[in-house]
């Protein structure tokens, strides 16, 4: 299994030397072909292009050991060795288990479970930071390393975020992608995640940089879509607390009084924050007669002018002087 493990590590070793290599000559090559044409620069181009075109071959290779490996891999039981070097004892662990798919309802109960039973724990977990602390808690916790514990943190995350605790929300971030690194790691092994989680701890603390760069790159990434949802949720929650309230404005004619009033000429808004009814009748006189109905009628509509009507039994009803009904801006003040 060393032996195996070795010859693993040499070939990805190999492998992201040479793209690196590919990188570095094919940036060269841009450089000169942008620089011009002159003869020293194009015998230089030809060295570069083969150059290249050599590498491009030895990555062939490299790519075909890499498919023997895998599949050496997959021939190779599933035991202890293969998964982790500490902490376990030789007993063979591969036996793939067919799980049924679960529904909607199963997961969300399941999840729901899981929380009540561990939600300090995964606090805790989420609030760790150095990579022994969160082997060793894991270790003392193995229950912990499963899809649950991902999900809650995700939503975590969250609502940090939306409560702009932005420094707790990259940390508890951390510790979310350390739990689905685990996750796809058993996935990718076919095994209970519970029995490969020190593997990945291993991994990442013997500073793989091809495994570190693409753990912090995946970190990034999820930190950048946790803002985006935090942005959307409380974009939602304004437009919902803005909606009750328009609700709570609507005139008995169904509008909204402040809609009605952004709406008026500057001249009857004018009227309106004045509480001067002589001017808002001298206004309305001085404006198309249809135009002023339409106004005055949205403004009986949306409760933001109340006419005040007179009745008497022997002559009907007779309209004596509007009545003004003071409305509230958006704040609490008072128009």
């Amino acid at each position: 299994m060393e032996e195996f493990q070795k010859e693993k590590e040499d070939y990805e070793k190999a492998h992201g030397e040479s793209r690196r290599k590919q990188t570095e000559c094919l940036k060269k090559i841009k450089e000169l072909e942008a620089s011009g044409a002159a003869a020293e620069i194009s015998s230089e181009l030809l060295k570069l292009r083969a150059e290249l075109q050599q590498l491009k071959t030895e990555d062939k290779n490299l790519e075909k050991k890499g498919v023997e490996l895998r599949l050496k891999e997959k021939k190779m039981p599933w035991n202890v060795d293969t998964l982790s070097k500490d902490g376990f004892s030789k007993s063979v662990v591969n036996v793939k288990v067919e799980k049924k798919e679960e529904t909607e309802e199963e997961k969300e109960h399941k999840h729901k479970t899981f929380v009540e039973k561990y939600e300090n724990q995964i606090k805790h977990f989420g609030m760790l930071r150095r990579w022994d602390d969160s082997q060793k808690y894991l270790s003392d916790n193995p229950d912990l390393v499963c899809e649950e514990t991902a999900n809650y943190l995700v939503i975590w995350c969250i609502d940090l975020e939306v409560e702009e605790k932005h420094a707790l929300m990259e940390q508890v971030a951390h510790q979310t992608i350390v739990m689905q690194f685990i996750l796809e790691l058993a996935k990718s092994l076919k095994v209970d995640p519970r029995a490969c989680f020190r593997q990945f701890f291993t991994k990442i603390k013997t500073a793989d940089q091809q495994y570190q760069e693409a753990f912090n790159d995946e970190l990034e990434a999820f930190k950048e879509r946790v803002r985006g949802r935090a942005k959307i949720r409380i974009e939602k929650a304004l437009k919902e607390y803005e909606e009750e309230e328009r609700k709570k404005r609507i005139g008995p004619g169904g509008l909204d009084p402040v809609e009605v009033y952004e709406s008026l000429p500057l001249e009857l808004q004018k009227c309106f924050d004045t509480k001067d009814i002589q001017m808002l009748q001298d206004t309305i006189s001085k404006m198309d007669p249809t135009e002023a109905k339409c106004h005055m009628q949205r403004c009986i509509d949306s409760g933001l002018w109340v006419p005040n009507k007179k009745t008497d039994g022997d002559r009907g009803e007779e309209e004596g002087e509007p009545e003004y009904e003071e409305i509230k801006k958006e704040d609490g003040t008072e128009k």
